[in-house]
C-alpha cells in the first residue's frame, strides 16, 4: 500500500522552496539526452513542462488528442492570470496572495504548495512578457491589473478577454522551438489510454492514434500528466467537448490516489442553459464582475413578468432591483469568490426571483449600465468636456467598455442575439473547474513513482474552491518553475538505466487491456448512443452531486450511477471500426471513465460531512446559508485508492492539513 508522504520540506514557509531547490539532485547537461520524458497534454502546464524540459536537454515526447497544441482547453480562459507584483500599489504581496488562496479555498489546501505558487507567480509574468504575450497596459506603459473575486487588491494581469489564448500561444512558441530543435517530439491526435508500470515505476503509456486507430507503445523514464480537469462528468459544463478524465483515471487505476474528487467549482457567470439539445455551456469571464452589477427583481411579480416576456429588465426601476451580492457581502460585493456568488444566485432563483424564461427559472442579470455612465463621465472630463450630455456620456462609456471587454460582449451577442451594451447579460452558475484530481506530493509526484501530475489534473493548490485567474497561474508555475527541478531530482537516479524497452510483459498486458476494451465496445449489440448515457449521467450528477448536496441525493446517485454503468455496457452502440477515425469510440472510452469517477465523486461528497468551498452539503450551513466547516473532523485531503471496478471498495486515505502560518477561521466576505 502506498503511504501518503507529502514530502513538505522543513523550515519557514517563506524559505521552504528556496532551501529545498538548493538540495535537490541534478542531472548534468551531458546526461540529459540519455533520458526520455513523456508529457501528456499540451495546455499551459503541459506545453510549459515540455518546453522547459526540452530546453534543458531531455528527450521529450508530448501528446495531445487535438490536431495541434494550440487547441488545448487553456485557450478558453478569458479573464486573466494572478501574480503578486503589487503594480497597483494597493498593498499586495506574496503573503497576501498566499493568504487569499488559502482562504478562498476554504482552508482545505496544502500550505506549502500554495506559498510556492505565490512565490513564483511574479516570474510567470516576466516569462510571458519575454515570450511576447500582449498583456494589457495602462496609460504609462506599465502592465495593467484588474480585480477578481475573493481579493481586495488588483493582481490580475490580462489580455482583453482572451488571456488564456495569448498565454497558450506564448507556451506554444516555446514548445515549437524545441520541436524544431529535435528536443521535443510532438504526437498530435494521440490519446493516452493506459499508464504502464515496470517494477512499480511509471515507464510509459499506451496511446491510440486517433486518425488510424493504431495502438502504440511509448516508453520513458518518467511520465507527466497535464490533462486538465473532469468537469465534463456533468455533460454540460464550460469545458471543451473533448475534455476528459481518461489519462488521470487510468493512472488512478494503476495505483495513483485520486484526491478530493467532490471539490467541483461552479462558475457564477455563464450563459444559462437554453435547451435540451445543448452540448456545452459558455463562460462569461469573471473579470466582467469588475464592472457589472449582479441583480434580480425585488418583486416576484416583476420576475414573473420578465420570464413571461411582458417586461424588459430596463423597465425595472433602480429601487426595485435587488443587488443581492452587494446587499449580503458589502465588503466584497460582486467580487466575492465563485462558490459564494454561485450559491447566492441559486438561492435567489430557488426563491422565485430568477429571470430566465425556462422551466427552472435559472438566471440573474449582470448589468453594465452604471459602469457605462461612470466611465463615460470620466472620459468626458478627461477630454475637457465638463458638461457632457447623457448621450455623450453613454457613447463614451460604451467605448470604454468595448476596449476593456469588447470580445466578450461580441461573443455574448452572437450566442444570445441580445446587445449587452443595451440590455443586461443573463447569467447563471455552471460547472467550470475541478479542484480535485490526482494526489501529488510537494514534488508534484503521484503515489506511483515517476508519474508526475501538473495543472488542473492534480489536486494540490486550490483547496475546496479556486479563486479566479489562479488556474493559469498554477499551470504555468507547475510547468515552468516546479517540474524542471522536481522531475530532474527524480531522474537523477536514471542516468545509468538506459532505454526503456516496450517489449516487456507490462507493455504487452497494458496494450491488450486497451484492445480488449475497444473490441468490447465495437462488438456490443446495444441500441443507444454514447451521448444518451452521458446526458443521463450528467443529469444525475448535476441534480444530486451539484451545487447543493445531501445524504439522500448522494446515496441515490451512487446506486443510480451503478445501475447506469451496468446498462451502459449492455446497451451502448458504438458504430464504425477500431482502425479509423472514430469519434464515437473516443467518447465511449471517455464516458466509461466518467461513470466510475461520478460514483467516486458521490462517495467522497457523502463521507465529507461538512460544507466547504465548492462542496456544499445542505445539512451543514449556518443561519445565513454560508458554509459550515468541521475543522476538527474534516481538515484533511481525502485521497482514494482504487480497489477494483466496484467503486464502493475504494479505500480512503487522509492527509491531515497542518496550518502553521495561517489561522483557520470562518470565511467572511461581509
Amino acid at each position: 500500500m502506498s503511504i501518503l508522504d507529502s514530502k513538505i520540506p522543513e523550515g519557514h514557509i517563506s524559505q521552504k522552496w528556496t532551501d529545498y531547490k538548493d538540495h535537490l539532485r541534478l542531472v548534468a547537461p551531458n546526461n540529459r539526452p540519455k533520458i526520455d520524458v513523456i508529457v501528456v497534454g499540451t495546455g499551459l502546464a503541459g506545453a510549459a513542462a515540455a518546453a522547459s524540459l526540452g530546453e534543458m536537454g531531455y528527450n521529450v515526447k508530448a501528446f495531445c488528442f487535438q490536431d495541434s497544441p494550440r487547441r488545448a482547453h487553456s485557450i478558453a480562459a478569458q479573464g486573466g492570470i494572478n501574480a503578486a507584483k503589487n503594480y497597483q500599489n494597493d498593498g499586495d504581496s506574496i503573503f497576501r496572495l498566499f493568504y487569499d488562496t488559502i482562504k478562498g479555498g476554504d482552508y482545505r489546501a496544502r500550505e506549502a504548495n500554495v506559498h510556492r505558487l505565490a512565490e513564483v507567480s511574479g516570474n510567470i509574468i516576466d516569462q510571458c512578457v519575454a515570450q511576447g504575450v500582449p498583456f494589457a497596459r495602462e496609460y504609462g506603459g506599465l502592465l495593467d491589473n484588474r480585480s477578481f473575486g475573493g481579493t481586495q487588491v488588483q493582481r490580475t494581469f490580462y489580455a482583453a478577454g482572451q488571456t488564456g489564448q495569448q498565454l497558450l500561444l506564448g507556451a506554444y512558441s516555446a514548445i515549437s522551438r524545441q520541436i524544431g530543435l529535435g528536443n521535443v517530439q510532438m504526437y498530435n491526435r494521440h490519446e493516452m489510454l493506459d499508464l504502464v508500470k515496470v517494477d512499480g515505476k511509471a515507464r510509459g503509456i499506451i496511446a491510440r492514434n486517433l486518425i488510424t486507430g493504431e495502438i502504440e507503445r511509448h516508453s520513458a523514464h518518467a511520465v507527466i500528466l497535464c490533462t486538465g480537469g473532469y468537469g465534463n462528468v456533468y455533460f454540460l459544463s464550460t469545458n471543451a467537448m473533448g475534455s476528459n478524465v481518461t489519462a488521470a483515471w487510468k493512472a488512478h487505476k494503476r495505483g495513483a490516489y485520486f484526491a478530493n474528487p467532490c471539490y467541483v467549482q461552479i462558475h457564477p457567470t455563464c450563459i444559462p442553459v437554453h435547451g435540451t439539445n445543448q452540448s456545452k455551456l459558455t463562460l462569461m469571464s469573471e473579470s466582467l464582475r469588475n464592472s457589472g452589477r449582479i441583480w434580480v427583481p425585488k418583486k416576484k411579480e416583476d420576475a414573473e413578468a420578465i420570464r413571461a416576456g411582458q417586461m424588459r429588465p430596463t423597465e425595472i426601476a433602480e429601487e426595485d432591483r435587488d443587488y443581492y451580492l452587494e446587499r449580503r457581502y458589502p465588503a466584497f460585493g460582486n467580487l466575492v469568490p465563485r462558490d459564494v456568488a454561485s450559491r447566492a444566485a441559486k438561492e435567489r432563483c430557488d426563491a422565485g426571483f430568477g429571470i430566465e424564461a425556462n422551466d427552472t427559472m435559472e438566471g440573474v442579470y449582470l448589468d453594465f449600465s452604471a459602469e457605462i455612465k461612470a466611465k463615460g463621465k470620466q472620459a468626458a472630463l478627461t477630454s475637457g468636456n465638463h458638461n457632457p450630455s447623457e448621450e455623450e456620456i453613454i457613447k463614451l462609456g460604451k467605448k470604454w467598455v468595448e476596449e476593456k471587454y469588447g470580445n466578450l460582449f461580441q461573443m455574448y451577442e452572437k450566442i444570445t442575439d441580445e446587445n449587452p451594451y443595451e440590455t443586461p447579460m443573463k447569467i447563471y452558475p455552471a460547472v467550470h473547474y475541478t479542484m480535485g484530481g490526482v494526489w501529488v506530493d510537494y514534488n508534484l509526484q503521484s503515489t506511483i513513482p515517476g508519474c508526475f501530475v501538473a495543472g488542473e489534473a492534480n489536486f494540490s493548490d486550490h483547496g475546496a474552491n479556486r479563486l479566479g485567474a489562479s488556474a493559469l497561474m498554477q499551470g504555468l508555475a507547475d510547468g515552468y518553475f516546479v517540474l524542471p527541478y522536481t522531475v530532474s531530482d527524480y531522474l537523477a537516479g536514471d542516468i545509468r538505466t538506459g532505454k526503456i524497452s516496450t517489449d516487456s510483459p507490462e507493455f504487452e498486458e497494458a496494450e491488450n487491456h486497451v484492445k480488449d476494451l475497444i473490441s468490447k465496445f465495437l462488438t456490443n449489440n446495444g441500441s443507444k448512443t454514447v451521448d444518451h448515457f452521458h446526458k443521463r449521467l450528467g443529469h444525475i450528477m448535476w441534480n444530486k452531486v451539484g451545487m447543493g448536496r445531501n445524504v439522500q441525493g448522494l446515496t441515490e446517485a451512487i446506486s443510480e450511477i451503478a445501475a447506469l454503468r451496468e446498462e451502459f455496457y449492455k446497451e451502448v452502440y458504438v458504430p464504425g471500426d477500431a482502425n479509423e477515425l472514430n469519434p464515437e469510440l473516443e467518447k465511449a472510452l471517455r464516458v466509461a471513465d466518467f461513470m466510475e469517477l461520478g460514483q467516486l465523486m458521490a462517495r467522497d461528497a457523502l463521507q465529507r460531512n461538512e460544507s466547504c468551498g465548492g462542496h456544499f452539503r445542505e445539512e451543514y450551513q449556518d443561519a445565513e446559508g454560508e458554509t459550515l466547516r468541521d475543522d476538527e473532523n474534516f481538515n484533511f485531503v481525502g485521497a482514494w485508492e482504487y480497489n477494483g471496478m466496484d467503486i464502493n471498495q475504494s479505500e480512503l486515505h487522509k492527509e491531515v492539513l497542518n496550518y502553521e502560518y495561517i489561522k483557520i477561521a470562518a470565511r467572511n466576505y461581509k
